[in-house]
C-alpha cells in the first residue's frame, strides 16, 4: 500500500470511530411505545448492512419472536439464492420468524429499480395487518442520494423533501427509524458487534443513477463539503415543510371553489377557479387529486391543462388525460375523474338482467335497485330487463312529459356530462326502452301509488 493510500485509510477509519454511537434506545426512542403495543411488526431484511443493523437492533428492544422479517427473492442477482439462505441463517440465529417470498420483477418505463421496489412493496401490503407496522432500513446516504436525484430530475419540494421517515403502506404503516443515522454509523456498529452481512454487487454497476450518485459523485462532494449530508437533509427537511405548507393552501382554496362529488369524480367552480392568481391555480391542481388519494399531478400534466384546457371552447369538449386520471370541463365547471382503464361497452351488446342482484357493466361501474312502493320502475309486467347501449336515434318519453324526444337531446337537457352519455346503460323490456339508467323511468313504466317499483341506482366510481 502506497504512503497516500495508507493516510487515506487512516483517515477513513478515524472518521468511522467519530461517528455517534448507535443504540436501540436512541435509534427507537421516537417509536418504543408504538412498537412495544403493535399487533404486528414486520421488518424489510435484504441481508445489507443496513436491514442487518436495523434487525439486531430491534431484537434488542422486543422480543424476537415478535418480529417478522421479510426477504424478497427478486432474481436479479446470480447469487439472490446465496442471499436468501443467508437470510434464514441469521434470522435463525436470532430466533426472528422469516417470511421469504420471490417475485417476478417486469421492467416497466419507470426503469428495474422502480419495478423491483414495486414487486417488494406489493409482498409487503401483502403481509401488512391492519394497523401493522413496517420497519424498513433506509439511513442518512439513501436520503442524500435521493435528494440529489431527483433535483437533478427537477422535482419540486415534494420530490426534494426526500424519503419520508413514516407513510402509510397498505392497512399499516412504514417507519425507516435509521434515516437520520449515517451509513458510517451503522458500519460501526455492524463491525462492534461481529454481524456479517452481504454485499449486492449491483451497487457498483454505474449504469444505474443512484449508483453513480453513490460512488462517483458524492465522494467529490464530501471532499469540499464534508457537512454535505447535514446541508442536504436540513434542504430535505424545509422542503417538507414548504410542501405541506402548499398543501394546506390548496385545501383551503379548494373549500373557496364549491366543490362537490360527481360521476366517477369530483367538480369545482370553473368561474372562481380562473380568478385565483395562476400561481395559487397550479398549486391547486397539483394537490386536488392527492385530496381523493390520486397521485399528484407533474409539472407537465398541469402546463398541459392551463395552457389547452382551461383556454379552449366549451363546445369543443377539451380533456387532459393521465392513465388513473382526466381532467375536463363542462358548464363552467371542472372535472378531475377516475379513469378505470376499461373500455365503454360496444354498442351491440345486449345483457340480460333479473334486476333482483347486482349488474357489473364493461366500463367496471354496475346497476343495482333497491324495492320501493309507490315509485321508480314498476315491475308487474316485466320478468326481465335487458341493458343495451346508444347507437343513435333512440327516443324517449320520461315520465311525466307530454312528448317524446330523442336521447340525444334529452341527455343533454338533464345535463348529463357529454363523456357519459356513450356509457349511461338503457333498460330495456321486450325491445321497449323503459328507463335511461337512473336517470328517468319511461312514461307508462312507472310504478304508481302503493304500487311495488324498482329504484334504479346507476354507480359510476370511474370513468
Amino acid at each position: 500500500m502506497s504512503k497516500g493510500s495508507l493516510s487515506a485509510g487512516l483517515e477513513n477509519k478515524a472518521a468511522l470511530k467519530q461517528q455517534p454511537v448507535v443504540t436501540a434506545a436512541a435509534v427507537f426512542a421516537d417509536w418504543r411505545e408504538q412498537l412495544e403495543a403493535a399487533q404486528q411488526i414486520l421488518m424489510g431484511f435484504s441481508g445489507g448492512l443496513d436491514s442487518t443493523v436495523l434487525l439486531h437492533l430491534l431484537c434488542q428492544l422486543l422480543p424476537p419472536e415478535r418480529i417478522t422479517a421479510i426477504h424478497i427473492h427478486h432474481g436479479l442477482s446470480e447469487n439472490a439464492d446465496d442471499w436468501q439462505r443467508h437470510a434464514k441463517v441469521l434470522c435463525h440465529s436470532l430466533g426472528v420468524p422469516l417470511i421469504s417470498e420471490s417475485v417476478v420483477v417486469n421492467e416497466t418505463g419507470a426503469g428495474l429499480e422502480s419495478a423491483a421496489r414495486d414487486a417488494r412493496y406489493r409482498v409487503f401490503e401483502k403481509h401488512l395487518i391492519e394497523d401493522g407496522l413496517l420497519l424498513l432500513g433506509h439511513h442518512a446516504d439513501d436520503q442524500v442520494e435521493t435528494v440529489l436525484f431527483r433535483l437533478l430530475r427537477g422535482s419540486g419540494a415534494r420530490g426534494l423533501s426526500g424519503i419520508p421517515q413514516t407513510r402509510a403502506v397498505g392497512a399499516g404503516h412504514l417507519i425507516r427509524p435509521l434515516l437520520n443515522r449515517p451509513k458510517s454509523s451503522l458500519q460501526v456498529y455492524a463491525e462492534a458487534k461481529q454481524l456479517s452481512w452481504i454485499e449486492d454487487e449491483s451497487n457498483q454497476q454505474e449504469q444505474f443513477d443512484r449508483n453513480y450518485l453513490r460512488n462517483s459523485v458524492i465522494p467529490l462532494l464530501a471532499q469540499r463539503w464534508p457537512d454535505y449530508v447535514q446541508g442536504v437533509m436540513r434542504s430535505a427537511e424545509q422542503s417538507a415543510q414548504a410542501d405541506q405548507l402548499a398543501d394546506s393552501v390548496a385545501r383551503a382554496d379548494l373549500a373557496l371553489l364549491n366543490p362537490r362529488p360527481e360521476q366517477g369524480g369530483w367538480s369545482l367552480d370553473l368561474t372562481q377557479f380562473i380568478q385565483l392568481d395562476p400561481l395559487r391555480q397550479k398549486n391547486l391542481l397539483r394537490y386536488w387529486p392527492e385530496v381523493h388519494g390520486l397521485k399528484a399531478l407533474a409539472q407537465s400534466f398541469i402546463d398541459e391543462v392551463m395552457s389547452s384546457l382551461l383556454t379552449a371552447r366549451e363546445d369543443s369538449e377539451p380533456k387532459v388525460v393521465r392513465a388513473d386520471l382526466q381532467l375536463c370541463r363542462y358548464r363552467q365547471r371542472l372535472y378531475l375523474l377516475r379513469l378505470s382503464g376499461r373500455p365503454k361497452a360496444d354498442l351491440d351488446l345486449c345483457l340480460f338482467w333479473s334486476a333482483q342482484e347486482p349488474l357489473i357493466l364493461p366500463d367496471g361501474n354496475r346497476l343495482i335497485t333497491e324495492p320501493v312502493l309507490g315509485e321508480g320502475l314498476r315491475t308487474d309486467s316485466i320478468e326481465g330487463l335487458q341493458v343495451r347501449f346508444r347507437r343513435g336515434g333512440e327516443r324517449c318519453q320520461p315520465a311525466g312529459r307530454e312528448h317524446s324526444n330523442s336521447l340525444k337531446k334529452l341527455l343533454q337537457e338533464f345535463g348529463l356530462e357529454p363523456w357519459w352519455r356513450e356509457r349511461v346503460p338503457l333498460l330495456y323490456s321486450d325491445q321497449q326502452l323503459v328507463a335511461v339508467g337512473d336517470l328517468w323511468v319511461c312514461e307508462g313504466w312507472q310504478a304508481g301509488p302503493e304500487i311495488e317499483g324498482l329504484k334504479i341506482f346507476w354507480q359510476t366510481n370511474s370513468l
